[in-house]
C-alpha cells in the first residue's frame, strides 16, 4: 500500500471511531455527554489547528506569536465560551494532517484555510461550518516570465502543496485543456520556496494565499499574477462530524461577527451598544433585555453573551478583516467578501 493510500485509510478509519463516538454521545475522545464544547469547557482552554506559514491567515513569527484572519477567529471563539482570548492552544496543522488531526482528537477545531468539498464533507470525518472566506485558485509567475495565459503553461513546470484541492484543480484543469505540465509538490512554505528559487515556472494556490505571499516579501514587484482564476475556494472552519452543539457554538460566532458588522456593532462600541442597546436586534446579538424584556438566551450551551465576548474579543468580521487581510494590501471592497449589502456575498443568518 503507498503512504498515500494508507494516509487515506487512517484518515477514513479515525473518521469512523469519531463518527461512533457521536453517535453514542462522545466527541471521538472518549468524552461522554457533552461533546467537544464540554471538553473545552472542562479543559479550559481551545485546541485549534491552524497554518502557521501564511500571512494574512495564519502566521507564526519568530517569537512564536501567531497573528492572521483565521487565528482571530480561533481567539473569538475561545472568547465566546471560555470568556478569554488568549485561552487557545495553536497547533500547526499541515495539509497532509489536518484531518487526521481533528478525527483523532488532538485539536478542537480546524480553523486554517480549508476548502469545504463534497469529498471531505463526507468521508473525512469533518463537518463544515459557515463559510469565512471566498477564494479561488490562481497563478503567479515571476515578472520577467513570458507566460501570459493557459496555454503559455503547457510544458512548464508548477508548483503546488500536495494533498490539497489545489493539487486537483490543477490537474482537473490542465486535463480539461489537453495541456501537459510537471507538479512539483510539497507542503507549505515549500512550494512557494521552490517557486523563488526558480525550480518551477509557476506557483499555484488560493489566490488570496499567493497575494498574501507575495506583498510579504522585500520584492512583491517581481513577482506577477496571471487573470485567471479556475476554481471556487469556500475556506470554513471545521469541526468532528456529528458534533452538533459544538457546531452551533462556531456557526453563530461567526455568523454573529457577520451579523454585528451589519448592525454596527464593532469591537469599539459593543460595551457601550451592550449597555444601551439600539434596538431589538442589537439585544439579542449581544444577550442584553431591550425595554425591560427577557434576555434572549437560545440554548447553545453556553451563557447568552457568548458572542458579546467575542466582539468584544476581536470585533466584527470587517474589524478582522481590516486588520489582517487588509494590512497586506488586499482589498475587500468589490470582493465576494463584502457584505452582501455592499455587493459581496457575505451573508448570516438573523440572530434571532
Amino acid at each position: 500500500m503507498t503512504r498515500k493510500r494508507w494516509a487515506l485509510a487512517a484518515a477514513t478509519a479515525m473518521a469512523v471511531i469519531a463518527l461512533l463516538a457521536a453517535a453514542c454521545g462522545g466527541d471521538g475522545n472518549g468524552e461522554e455527554g457533552g461533546g467537544t464544547l464540554q471538553t473545552v469547557l472542562d479543559r479550559g482552554e481551545l485546541k485549534c489547528g491552524v497554518t502557521d506559514s501564511l500571512p494574512g491567515f495564519g502566521f507564526k513569527d519568530p517569537n512564536s506569536v501567531y497573528s492572521g484572519f483565521d487565528i482571530e477567529f480561533c481567539k473569538a471563539i475561545a472568547a465566546a465560551v471560555l470568556g478569554d482570548a488568549e485561552q487557545v492552544q495553536y497547533v500547526p496543522a499541515s495539509s497532509q494532517a489536518r484531518f487526521e488531526l481533528l478525527a483523532s482528537g488532538e485539536v478542537d477545531i480546524l480553523v486554517r484555510v480549508t476548502t469545504i468539498t463534497a469529498q471531505r464533507d463526507v468521508s473525512r470525518g469533518v463537518d463544515f461550518a459557515q463559510t469565512t472566506f471566498y477564494d479561488g485558485q490562481g497563478f503567479v509567475v515571476h515578472a520577467d516570465s513570458d507566460i501570459r495565459t493557459a496555454e503559455d503553461m503547457a510544458g512548464t513546470t508548477i508548483c503546488v502543496a500536495a494533498g490539497t484541492t489545489t493539487e486537483q484543480n490543477l490537474d482537473d484543469f490542465f486535463n480539461a485543456r489537453g495541456l501537459a505540465y510537471t507538479p512539483l509538490q510539497g507542503d507549505w512554505p515549500d512550494p512557494q520556496d521552490q517557486f523563488l528559487e526558480r525550480r518551477c515556472d509557476v506557483l499555484t494556490s488560493d489566490k488570496s494565499g499567493l497575494a498574501a505571499r507575495i506583498s510579504a516579501l522585500p520584492n512583491p514587484e517581481d513577482y506577477r499574477f496571471l487573470p485567471l482564476t479556475i476554481s471556487k475556494e469556500p475556506l470554513a472552519p471545521g469541526v468532528r462530524d456529528g458534533d452538533t452543539r459544538w457546531k452551533d457554538v462556531v456557526n453563530w460566532v461567526v455568523y454573529g461577527l457577520i451579523n454585528a458588522e451589519e448592525l454596527g456593532v464593532t469591537r469599539d462600541n459593543v460595551a457601550a451598544m451592550a449597555a444601551d442597546p439600539p434596538n431589538a436586534a442589537v439585544a439579542r446579538l449581544l444577550g442584553e433585555p431591550f425595554k425591560g424584556s427577557e434576555v434572549a438566551d437560545l440554548g447553545f450551551g453556553v451563557d447568552a453573551q457568548f458572542i458579546q465576548r467575542a466582539l468584544m474579543a476581536v470585533g466584527n468580521y470587517g474589524d478582522i478583516y481590516a486588520r489582517t487581510i487588509e494590512q497586506l494590501g488586499i482589498t475587500r471592497a468589490g470582493t465576494l467578501n463584502a457584505l452582501y449589502t455592499e455587493g459581496g456575498i457575505l451573508y448570516a443568518p438573523p440572530y434571532r
